[in-house]
């Protein structure tokens, strides 16, 4: 039961960022949008895909949010640190780490969120 919420979570922010990505490549391939605003929007899918995975993961949790928030984000970024290390040959930089950073702070905001509107209802 446990693992199952851990992938239904994973499920929840992978799926609208290919979904996303895929549509978002497709406007700047047809020149619709430029390369700085294409950079900002890609943080912006990935940010709000964890946000929304963070409150269900949240919604779930029967307490310390944060923590759940916090193993879910460090999941995913595991996951997106292997993909662009073996497929893209990415290094470690400071840009990375804060890149990584946003994430996990995002997807243990949305966990905390997540656990307080369990609360209220």
């Amino acid at each position: 039961m446990n693992a199952l919420k851990y992938l239904k979570t994973l499920i929840y922010i992978l799926v609208p960022i290919i979904i996303l990505n895929i549509i978002l490549s497709l406007m700047y391939y047809f020149n619709i949008i430029g390369n700085n605003i294409s950079n900002y929007f890609k943080l912006f899918i990935v940010a709000i895909s964890m946000l929304i995975g963070g409150i269900y993961i949240g919604t779930k949790a029967s307490k310390k949010g944060w923590l759940e928030g916090l193993k879910i984000g460090i999941g995913v970024i595991l996951l997106l640190f292997i993909i662009g290390y073996l497929a893209f040959d990415q290094g470690i930089n400071v840009k990375t780490l804060i890149y990584y950073f946003i994430l996990l702070a995002s997807s243990m905001l949305g966990s905390m969120i997540g656990i307080n509107k369990r609360k209220e209802n």
